[in-house]
């Protein structure tokens, strides 16, 4: 019963594709139970971000490794998508791809730690619903201890590591300097929280939140001491604003052409930036159209991450040696009788 990947990443796929197989949390569960009921798998958890979507997955010994692929692509209505976008790996590989991805050395931002707790989440929601066991709770156990580990014991987190970061180099880029300018936030995410923070700490100023629940806007606006507007007022904020961070859940755009370009007449060509780290995308991508609107997706800052490569490659070879020691230890873990069918809190140590 080996473990089974299979998956698209920013690596693989444009963010146009990857918000077409984008699973909402709500939707798991039920994806699931459709994948244990098809008999393609007896463990199963998913794993859906705005720069991956990947299935973790223990198949009965005779897997079919197109039936997954296939599963996938009907659960997205996406048929279409070109089989060359997707990887699909088994043990060991399988385990090596996890242990990296919960690293952060997968990540678009090299050694992130944003893709720890969204792994940890992932499994959490498996767990909760009963469709991990022995194998799967073990692996995830181990790739969360090595995560931990080459946190403690290598420089990989060195430079910009988080989109919060490289949303404030974005930023640096489009304004001399942040002193003075105003944020708003849409959508009352973590990601969005942690790049108004970031944006305030080089000098941003007033910042708004904005949210369809509007008790949850209210709450993030006072932890970063700004205020909340009602999700049906928010345009009215553009004639001050001069970044935009969205991180919604819609499953549409909430900004287009039609929309923004009378609020651009308030501004009396002031630069905006907009920041959309949704997936589905927030921002309609004809927006960049418009003059003195600079529009960047999650897909953009990889040019921001490039630049800390080549500093840091002593660094992801030490993580790597680690990573293959710790593979071998798991695997022959499940060599041994006793496997523990028990899960530990995902935090365990």
């Amino acid at each position: 019963m080996p473990i089974v990947l299979i998956g698209l990443s920013h690596r693989t796929a444009p963010v146009e594709l990857r918000e077409r197989f984008a699973f909402n949390e709500a939707a798991i569960p039920d994806t699931l139970g459709r994948l244990r009921e098809a008999g393609l798998a007896q463990e199963g958890v998913i794993l859906s971000t705005c720069n991956r979507v990947e299935l973790y997955v223990v198949t009965p010994g005779t897997h079919d490794p197109g039936g997954l692929l296939k599963f996938l692509l009907e659960s997205r209505s996406c048929q279409d998508a070109a089989p060359d976008v997707f990887y699909l790996k088994t043990e060991p590989q399988s385990l090596d791809h996890l242990f990296r991805v919960a690293c952060g050395l997968d990540s678009m931002l090299l050694g992130e730690t944003e893709i720890l707790g969204q792994l940890k989440q992932a499994y959490d929601l498996a767990l909760k619903y009963k469709f991990t066991g022995g194998r799967l709770n073990k692996t995830f156990q181990r790739a969360f201890n090595v995560a931990k580990q080459i946190r403690t014991e290598t420089n990989i987190q060195r430079g910009s590591v988080s989109v919060a970061s490289a949303a404030v180099e974005l930023a640096e880029k489009i304004f001399a300097t942040l002193k003075g300018h105003q944020v708003m936030v849409i959508g009352a995410g973590d990601t969005g929280e942690k790049t108004a923070r970031a944006l305030m700490s080089r000098g941003a100023s007033d910042v708004v939140v904005t949210n369809r629940t509007h008790e949850t806007a209210a709450a993030m606006a006072a932890s970063l001491g700004g205020r909340a507007v009602a999700w049906d007022r928010w345009a009215d904020e553009f004639g001050k604003i001069d970044i935009v961070i969205s991180s919604t859940s819609a499953p549409h755009y909430i900004l287009t052409p039609a929309q923004l370009t009378p609020l651009m007449q308030l501004r009396h060509h002031q630069p905006l930036l907009l920041i959309d780290i949704a997936v589905p995308r927030d921002i309609d991508p004809e927006v960049n159209r418009l003059d003195d609107v600079y529009l960047y997706n999650i897909d953009d800052l990889q040019a921001i991450a490039s630049e800390y490569m080549k500093q840091r490659q002593e660094e992801i070879a030490r993580c790597e040696a680690i990573i293959r020691d710790k593979v071998k230890e798991t695997l022959d873990g499940f060599q041994r009788p006793g496997l523990p069918g028990a899960a530990a809190p995902a935090g365990a140590a």
